[in-house]
């Protein structure tokens, strides 16, 4: 898939990072605008559609934490793809900016080339979510997911913002219903570059999707765990 003419909204306070990732990624066809900080990302992002965001954790106003909840709290870019940068090794970094919405996760330093690589693959996968036939909203329990919007709705009328993560794998679990789906399968379907452990990386996207679902009963009800195989989506679904 291209990139090019595709627009990336940055935000980091290292003044080099940034004229380095904006003329990097221009040569790769990439329209990249950088800020300095939080305040002047929130009203970049007000103000322009971006296809992704990059956000540093470490901010002189702000952390990117707070900003990667109000992306996703955002009433016209919740569902743009967001990449977290940390020089932090503590994998509670990671964990924090995931659990929060954020689509990849990147430690400092690293190569500009992985990065393009991981946008490129960010940006292929919301350009084939925009790809479904219009008509392809699916249901199932008492939820009915529109998979060209990513839109979730609860049938109480509630809507569910979803991280390009989360659709993912509840896309993989309703395209396989009351099937088995083991570790390496749903890492694969989700984000298996972070530098964690596929274990770790599965059962923490499991976990934010039952959230998600409202599927927090002991045991679960709607995804079971199928102990030494993995993970089951225990509903039918069909069309809507």
């Amino acid at each position: 898939m291209s990139t090019a003419g595709k627009s990336i909204l940055m935000v980091d306070d290292d003044q080099d990072i940034r004229e380095l990732l904006q003329s990097y990624l221009a040569r790769c066809g990439l329209q990249v605008h950088a800020e300095p900080d939080g305040q002047g990302f929130r009203r970049a992002l007000d103000a322009s559609p971006y296809d992704l965001v990059i956000l540093d954790v470490m901010l002189p106003d702000e952390d990117g934490f707070s900003l990667c909840r109000w992306v996703r709290e955002h009433p016209r870019q919740a569902r743009v793809p967001i990449i977290m940068l940390t020089a932090s090794s503590d994998e509670a970094d990671r964990v924090i900016g995931l659990e929060l919405g954020a689509d990849d996760y990147l430690g400092k330093p690293f190569s500009p080339r992985e990065l393009q690589a991981r946008i490129k693959a960010l940006l292929r996968r919301a350009d084939f979510g925009q790809a479904v036939p219009a008509s392809a909203v699916l249901a199932f329990d008492d939820w009915r997911l529109d998979t060209v919007s990513h839109r979730l709705f609860h049938r109480d009328g509630e809507e569910v913002i979803l991280s390009g993560a989360d659709f993912a794998l509840l896309k993989l679990f309703l395209d396989h219903p009351q099937q088995i789906l083991d570790r390496d399968t749903i890492g694969n379907a989700t984000r298996g570059r972070e530098p964690m452990p596929l274990d770790r990386i599965v059962d923490m996207a499991v976990s934010r999707l039952r959230q998600r679902l409202r599927d927090t009963e002991k045991p679960p009800r709607l995804i079971r765990t199928v102990r030494g195989s993995g993970y089951l989506l225990a509903a039918n679904v069909c069309p809507a």
